[in-house]
C-alpha cells in the first residue's frame, strides 16, 4: 500500500532540503533564501529557525547532538552553535578551497564525510575534482579534510549502514555520457573507501538525491523525476540494492527525507516538507537516539 503524503508546511517554491529531526522539530534548508526552517508537529508551526545560512543544503547531526551543515555558498561545512555562531570545520582540502559541499553523514567518533562537487564554482578556484570529502576531528578540535572518493563526478546524498562498515553514495551525474548509480563503498579502519558495488543502475533516469537509513537498515531514497520515468518517488532498497517497495510523492523532485517517529518527511526542488505518517517504519539516527 502506498504511503499517503501530505503537506506539513506550505509549499515555498523554491528548494527545500536537509531535513534534520531535534527530537522535537524537523529542520529544513531553503537554500535559495539562506535560511534553515523548523517545523513542530504539534502545532504545526512553522518559523525561520537560523537565517544567513550561506546557502546551506545538506544537514545531520552528530552523536552529541550537534548540527553540522554543507555551505553551498560559503563552500565550507558549517557547526550551527546554540549561541547563533555559524563555525567554520572545514574549507580546504590540501590547501585549495572545496566546491560546493551538498550533502554529509557523520559516524559515531565524528567523522563528517560529504560529497563536494565542482558545480559552478570559477575554475582554478577550488579543488578539481567531485568526491566524497571526510572532515576528520583532531586532538585540538580542529578538523582535518581527507578526499575519499576518485571515481565519482556528481556525487550526491550519502549515508553510511547501520554497522558504519558501509558508506552508501549516490552518484547522480545529469549529464548523458555519466552514470546515475547506487553505490556502496566499503569503509576501511582508517577511515578510507574501498572498490564501490553498484547496488542499483538508474540508466537514462534521474538518480538519487538524499537518502536515509530505517531502523531495519534498509535505504529510503529521493528518486525520480517529471522528465522521465515513473515520477517523483521514495523508492527503498534492502542493503544488498533490491528495491522493496515504491512511494509516488505529490512532489517531482523529491530532494531529500528522514523519519521523526514513524512519519517521513520529505523536501523537494518545488519546496514542499510532505509528509507520510505511520509509515511501519522508523529511522536509525545518531541524534536523538
Amino acid at each position: 500500500m502506498n504511503w499517503n503524503f501530505e503537506n506539513a508546511a506550505p509549499v515555498i517554491g523554491s528548494i527545500t532540503e536537509g531535513n534534520a529531526w531535534d527530537g522535537e522539530k524537523m529542520l529544513y534548508s531553503n537554500i535559495a533564501m539562506n535560511r534553515i526552517l523548523s517545523y513542530d508537529p504539534k502545532t504545526q508551526n512553522v518559523a525561520v529557525w537560523r537565517d544567513n545560512t550561506q546557502g546551506t543544503n545538506g544537514l545531520n547531526f552528530d552523536s552529541k547532538g550537534n548540527l553540522f551543515g554543507c555551505s553551498g555558498n560559503g563552500r565550507k561545512i558549517a557547526r550551527f552553535d546554540p549561541n547563533g555562531d555559524m563555525t567554520t570545520i572545514v574549507d580546504r582540502l590540501d590547501g585549495r578551497r572545496i566546491n560546493s559541499p551538498n550533502d554529509l553523514a557523520i559516524t559515531p567518533s565524528g567523522a563528517i564525510y560529504f560529497s563536494d562537487r565542482v558545480g559552478d564554482v570559477e575554475p582554478n578556484v577550488g579543488i578539481d575534482h567531485s568526491s566524497i570529502i571526510s572532515a576528520e576531528p583532531q586532538e585540538d578540535g580542529s578538523y582535518k579534510a581527507i578526499r575519499r572518493t576518485f571515481d565519482t563526478t556528481m556525487p550526491n546524498g550519502l549515508l553510511f549502514s547501520k554497522d558504519y562498515k558501509t558508506l552508501y553514495v549516490a552518484q547522480s551525474d545529469y549529464r548523458a555520457n555519466e552514470k546515475r548509480e547506487l553505490r556502496a563503498y566499503p569503509v576501511k579502519h582508517d577511515g578510507s573507501l574501498g572498490t564501490y558495488e553498484v547496488l542499483h543502475d538508474f540508466g537514462p533516469h534521474r538518480g538519487i538525491d538524499g537518502m536515509t537509513l530505517s531502523s531495519e537498515g534498509h535505504i529510503i531514497a529521493c528518486t525520480g523525476w517529471e522528465i522521465s520515468g515513473p515520477g517523483g518517488m521514495i523508492t527503498i532498497f534492502d542493503p544488498k540494492g533490491r528495491i522493496i517497495q515504491t512511494h509516488p510523492t505529490p512532489a517531482l523532485r523529491p530532494t531529500n527525507c528522514t523519519f521523526a517517529g514513524e512519519d517521513l518527511y520529505v523536501t523537494s526542488i518545488e519546496g514542499h516538507l510532505l509528509v507520510a505518517h505511520d509509515t511501519g517504519m522508523t529511522g536509525h539516527l545518531l541524534w536523538p537516539n
